[in-house]
């Protein structure tokens, strides 16, 4: 969005240099605050890049220069430093003009040159979709924010003069460029505390998504505030004499909403424009934090406050460091009008959240606090990227952070979090630590036992119990709200699918190994002889390390018996020879029920192996598994339709594999029962599947209409066939009941 220039060939004219240093003479006057030092060093930057973009003109026909100038205009409204108003003037040098980073770096410093660097949009990369690119360009902007805040400050100052001069760029780009703005850099100027800088965007992206709507809310608009500018008046004059009755020293200021936030409210409620009725609000300005209150009953004497409508977050400051008292009151006529009561340093950082840590330096320890709050976010989106190296990912974490909107919420000890609206008790225990997290099995809230995907509530006291052997459940990625929840319980779900994989992967090469005659105890990595072996099988299948090899085996990407017969080759060239009798004996006892080259499975396998939902099989079903490409291993039982249709196409991922004598688990399956309809029958059904030690998981009884007979599916965990034949037993000698049978998928 930077670029918006058009080359020319020719040198700039007078008219156009005239322009440059005249915005540049309009910058200069807002440096006051920098030393003489600085404003030389930020002349210097404009020379260079006045000289880099000589002869490229905006869309507008205005020479480039003008739009580093505008940016570095409003950095400056922000009172960054010196080195940031460089960057500001150099951002788009290393894009348009092909400079390079070393070259910033000896002419103006690292600093600076990193700044730049960040800035910088992504290189031209081949990307699958404009969605990957975008993803991985803000994966990047963000990044760079998290390393140092002015990155994002410069950024957000060069997309609003970008969408201020929109109207010079072709129409067609419009709309992408507005809704860009509106979802990823508007939420970000929010969640940071710039809220001028929110507002502006909001209402600059609404101007050009929506023109019509925009133009004509807005002489909507116009055209009350000409009817109740009495009504504003006359508040304006009450509010002040009562004031001055008070002997309260305050500022006052008119504030109205702005055009988006009226059309949104109106699209959100469904209300016409005449039923918006908080069109105006007023800002009082105290001296000190007692002054807020004082200054809020001095409004309610005044007027009768709304109920509901009262707000503090002075005690409980937004999660962006906002702070201010909210009361909407009904004023003269019946007219509502919302009063916001806040001192001077909290109206700096209300209007310019972290830009305050430039803007304000007072001794006033709620000064910075905005800054403190943008660092935490910041530090959370560096620990994302950590576990998230998928750009599209990471973007998806990152945007459910964006939400303004929160809950706050007590730990046990009293000490308050604020969390996302429609966090859950996971997200608050991922908030707490990871540790907590991961090890969270049950909660609390207000004293009362509640699931763990129960949503938090404004003022909710949570307690989680922990316990050492519990780990993350991949249902929860289906409800958590928070980025840091999501990206935490994906990167251990990973690392644990990974070391399961690689264990299961080491028992099919060692199966594979003993079908060759070698028997993998031969076969050590740090027997000398065999480290060499082991280098040439990595270099054969790409692999970085024996643990990859064995994962991708587990994965499936791999096929054992093709590396076992590779290790084989790489052995008969060292003299090794397989052993005949290991062989003979693997081969001879292949056809047997239970064969001694068979992987067992006993339950304990993890995610690595998954049981087919399609047939459900249990100890002492016939089996076979079906090693699915980077899926792991799936296990069918040998007479299910859909594993003969793998078997036809696909036959040589398919696998020995066999029962452990002692499984550590029950296992799932489903019960088909018919029943006569009549009062009670479920009850007496699901009594003698308790009586048979059989754990229900799952009823289903269809959406038909009840009739004589009713067919109930049961999804039942059991031990093996022969608990799943007491189990039916005990079912059929149930009243009621017509039929029983174990239920399978047709294919």
């Amino acid at each position: 969005m930077s670029a918006m220039l058009s080359p020319v060939t020719s040198g700039k004219s007078t008219p156009a240099a005239n322009a440059a240093a005249a915005s540049f003479a309009a910058l200069t006057a807002k440096l006051d605050y920098l030393s003489a030092a600085d404003v030389e060093s930020v002349r210097r930057a404009y020379r260079f890049a006045d000289e880099a973009h000589l002869g490229q003109l905006r869309n507008s026909g205005e020479p480039y220069i003008t739009h580093p100038i505008a940016v570095a205009q409003q950095c400056a409204e922000w009172k960054l430093d010196a080195q940031a108003l460089m960057a500001a003037l150099l951002h788009d040098s290393i894009e348009d003009c092909g400079v390079t980073k070393p070259e910033l770096i000896e002419r103006f410093g690292a600093p600076v040159a990193e700044l730049v660097d960040g800035l910088t949009k992504l290189e031209k990369l081949e990307f699958n979709t404009r969605e990957e690119n975008q993803a991985e360009s803000f994966r990047k902007m963000l990044l760079a924010m998290a390393r140092d805040v002015r990155v994002i400050l410069i950024k957000l100052a060069d997309r609003t003069h970008n969408m201020r001069t929109l109207g010079d760029v072709p129409r067609t780009k419009w709309a992408r460029i507005s809704q860009e703005t509106l979802d990823i850099y508007a939420p970000i100027a929010h969640r940071l505390g710039l809220n001028a800088t929110y507002r502006e965007l909001q209402d600059l992206s609404f101007r050009h998504l929506h023109p019509w709507r925009y133009v004509t809310l807005a002489k909507a608009l116009v055209r009350a505030r000409g009817r109740r500018r009495d009504v504003i008046k006359r508040v304006q004059s009450e509010v002040e004499s009562a004031f001055v009755n008070a002997h309260i020293p305050v500022h006052i200021d008119g504030r109205e909403k702005t055009l988006y936030s009226i059309y949104r409210k109106m699209d959100e409620k469904h209300l016409s424009f005449a039923q918006v009725t908080d069109l105006y609000g007023f800002r009082i300005i105290v001296q000190d934090l007692t002054g807020c209150y004082t200054a809020l009953g001095v409004l309610h004497q005044l007027y009768k406050p709304l109920p509901g409508k009262f707000k503090d977050y002075i005690a409980i400051p937004k999660i962006n460091g906002y702070q201010s008292l909210h009361t909407t009151l009904v004023g003269p006529f019946g007219t509502n009008i919302e009063f916001q009561m806040r001192t001077e340093a909290m109206h700096v950082v209300a209007e310019s959240g972290v830009a305050a840590h430039w803007l304000y330096k007072a001794t006033d320890p709620n000064s910075d606090a905005s800054q403190r709050l943008g660092a935490q976010w910041l530090q959370s989106l560096l620990d994302i990227q950590q576990e998230t190296r998928d750009a599209a990912e990471f973007w998806d974490h990152v945007k459910i952070d964006l939400f303004p909107e929160a809950v706050y919420v007590f730990t046990p000890k009293s000490q308050i979090m604020a969390m996302p609206r429609g966090a859950t008790i996971v997200d608050f225990a991922y908030a707490i630590h990871s540790d907590v997290g991961h090890r969270a099995v049950a909660a609390k809230v207000n004293g009362e036992q509640v699931p763990l995907r129960s949503e938090l509530h404004n003022g909710d006291v949570i307690e989680i119990t922990t316990a050492s052997v519990s780990n993350p459940n991949p249902g929860w990625l289906s409800f958590v709200r928070t980025g840091k929840a999501r990206s935490k319980i994906r990167q251990y779900l990973k690392t644990m699918a990974l070391a399961e994989s690689q264990v299961l992967g080491e028992k099919m090469l060692a199966q594979a190994l003993r079908a060759e005659g070698i028997d993998r105890e031969r076969l050590s990595e740090d027997d000398e002889a065999h480290h060499a072996t082991w280098e040439k099988i990595l270099r054969f299948t790409g692999n970085r390390s024996r643990a990859e090899l064995l994962t991708d085996i587990g994965l499936g990407k791999r096929i054992a018996s093709m590396v076992a017969k590779r290790i084989v080759t790489l052995l008969a060239e060292t003299g090794e020879k397989p052993d005949a009798l290991l062989m003979s004996r693997e081969r001879y006892t292949a056809h047997e029920s239970v064969s001694q080259g068979a992987l067992l499975l006993d339950g304990s396998e993890g995610t690595s192996v998954q049981f087919a939902p399609c047939c459900r099989p249990i100890p002492g079903d016939s089996i076979l598994g079906y090693l699915g490409r980077g899926e792991g291993l799936t296990v069918h039982t040998d007479d299910c339709a859909v594993a003969k249709r793998l078997q036809h196409r696909d036959s040589e991922r398919f696998i020995a594999v066999d029962w452990s004598d002692e499984p550590v688990r029950t296992f799932e399956t489903d019960l088909l029962i018919t029943v006569t309809n009549g009062k009670g029958v479920l009850a007496r059904v699901a009594a003698a599947l308790a009586g048979a030690e059989a754990d229900i998981t799952q009823v289903n009884m269809g959406n038909d209409p009840a009739q004589d007979a009713t067919d109930l599916r049961f999804g039942v965990a059991v031990r093996d066939r022969i608990h799943l034949a007491s189990v039916l037993r005990s079912i059929k000698r149930t009243p009621s009941v017509l039929r029983v049978q174990r239920a399978k998928a047709t294919g």
